[in-house]
């Protein structure tokens, strides 16, 4: 049997880095997935059958990122940059605003694309659960809203 077309190859999706402006390093071990969605409006013309379907308001669903817990606070810090700037205000500084970029990796760690998040803050940190029974890590995550992504 002949194979029409290219075979394609997916990437894995164990190799991937996390890059946010003014960290020295941000290397996390998970990642959720970057979603968005377009509302559909339905317009109810008189005597019609069906309605008119047409797009509404794009939303786009916060991201997680988590990591083993160590003496590196920068995810911590930030959290706490903000969350002082909006009890003071009630709003987030555009300042605490970043740059973040998801970049997916080959085996070998080319880069094959990347997803960038504009004007990302942190709205939720988990500093972890601790457990005398259990042999894991320690686990801190963070959770990130913003504007819009795209590919870059």
């Amino acid at each position: 049997m002949t194979v029409i077309g290219t075979p394609r190859s997916f990437y894995k999706k164990f190799k991937f880095r996390v890059e946010i402006d003014g960290f020295a390093s941000s290397a996390f071990q998970d990642c959720s997935e970057l979603s968005a969605e377009v509302a559909v409006t339905e317009q109810w013309e008189g005597g019609a059958m069906t309605p008119d379907k047409s797009p509404g308001r794009l939303t786009y669903a916060d991201v997680t990122l988590s990591r083993g817990t160590t003496t590196n606070t920068d995810i911590a810090d930030w959290f706490e940059e903000v969350a002082n700037a909006a009890a003071d205000s009630g709003l987030v500084d555009p300042a605490y605003k970043r740059m973040v970029e998801i970049v997916q990796l080959d085996r070998d760690g080319t880069e094959l694309g990347r997803k960038r998040l504009y004007e990302a803050w942190p709205n939720k940190y988990v500093a972890g659960d601790w457990d005398n029974t259990s042999d894991d890590n320690v686990i801190e995550k963070l959770t990130l809203s913003f504007q819009f992504f795209q590919s870059v």
